[in-house]
């Protein structure tokens, strides 16, 4: 985030959140018998591409590093989980007050160096004590089961595939199943480049499609390892891309000629130009 931006209103630090309610009533009210068809309408299943939406809708106000957008994307967030818990509320599974009691009560069992006896000196030390407490948790609570839930069982399969392939790295590596250093995670990325180019050679398209699977989680391992976020450094190639690919197609259309009347060596001209302009 910037730091230039003003805050969206000069009063919002002292704001501790007691105003939260009010947003619960409202979503009452739109959910009563007298409020608004459309959100009376709606299910779980049915808000679920608005809360992706809304997820990114945030990430891309933080990239920005505009803190008015960051309220307003945070507050459609907000609203999401409030809406949910109200449709969950009238189903008679829980409500707002259980989802907001059940993240407290978890934060502070995860923080037992804050709220405990406990002392932690290092951001490293308190993720892997973080994850040990989240799986002596899930362990507790499978007791009984037939399968105790795995390390990875918190990752949702639903998230995007890098970012994915990232928490997975995370919550394996908590667990002691990761490479000591970043060159181990370097040199995996070789192997499977190495195993990728035999597939090709091969012909076999199943095997290629594994193999580059393999070189993507190798590359976000890599990443992970070297504390650098992978969705995050995609995310920016492809707006450098995009920038440099509309410059050139404008400089394109202003000469006369599409770029798909342009050869190979024009091609790279009109590229050269954008990054010089665009970066």
């Amino acid at each position: 985030m910037s730091d230039s931006g003003a805050p969206p209103d000069e009063n919002l630090g002292e704001n501790l959140g007691e105003n939260l309610p009010e947003l619960v009533a409202i979503m009452q009210r739109l959910l009563s018998p007298e409020g608004c068809p459309w959100d009376r309408e709606q299910t779980l299943e049915s808000l679920r591409p608005y809360v992706i939406e809304e997820a990114y809708e945030v990430v891309e106000a933080i990239d920005h590093g505009d803190p008015r957008a960051l309220c307003e994307e945070l507050g459609d967030l907000l609203l999401q989980v409030v809406f949910q818990s109200e449709i969950a509320r009238q189903k008679g599974w829980f409500g707002p007050s259980d989802v907001v009691t059940a993240i407290a009560d978890k934060m502070v069992r995860r923080h037992p160096w804050v709220f405990g006896a406990e002392r932690m000196d290092t951001a490293e030390g308190t993720v892997g004590r973080w994850e040990a407490i989240k799986a002596q948790e899930k362990l507790a609570a499978g007791k009984g089961e037939a399968k105790p839930k795995g390390a990875l069982d918190g990752v949702p399969r639903a998230m995007p595939a890098l970012l994915r392939a990232a928490r997975v790295g995370e919550k394996a590596s908590a667990v002691g199943y990761d490479w000591p250093d970043a060159a181990g995670a370097r040199a995996k990325v070789d192997e499977e480049l190495r195993e990728l180019d035999a597939a090709a050679a091969s012909g076999d398209r199943a095997a290629m499609e594994r193999e580059l699977g393999d070189v993507l989680f190798a590359l976000a391992s890599f990443a992970r390892k070297e504390s650098l976020d992978p969705e995050a450094a995609l995310r920016g190639t492809l707006d450098r891309f995009s920038a440099r690919f509309s410059h050139a197609e404008a400089a394109a259309r202003d000469e006369g000629r599409g770029l798909r009347e342009r050869d190979p060596a024009e091609l790279d001209v009109l590229w050269q130009r954008a990054k010089e302009q665009v970066g």
